[in-house]
């Protein structure tokens, strides 16, 4: 059985972040983009410390796609290390898990 798996990313702006969500979707890479607002982030950088507004993506997937999905986050994003982070989804209910396989193989 195919295994779902929840990839987060983030974007500064919410132009990239519907620009990602579209591309991951049109390629079958993606079933499902939400895009949450409002977030900050807090980090370091270059050895400073940084709080930036930013959108959460989470894309649905599946772990088969890992790879495509990563590459369009980095081909799209204008970060130098965008964060592509992968969380398999450990139970994921059957009708929802069967539209994530027929979206991204296309069959959907």
């Amino acid at each position: 059985m195919a295994r779902a798996l929840l990839v987060l990313t983030t974007a500064d702006s919410e132009d990239l972040a519907k620009r990602l969500a579209d591309t991951l979707v049109k390629r079958h890479q993606a079933a499902c983009v939400n895009i949450v607002p409002g977030m900050t982030s807090v980090y370091r950088w270059s050895g400073r410390m940084k709080h930036d507004a930013e959108l959460l993506l989470l894309i649905k997937t599946l772990e088969t796609r890992f790879e495509a999905v990563s590459a369009t986050i980095r081909e799209l994003h204008g970060y130098e290390v965008p964060e592509v982070f992968a969380i398999p989804a450990h139970k994921v209910e059957d009708a929802y898990l069967r539209w994530i396989v027929e979206s991204v193989t296309g069959k959907g």
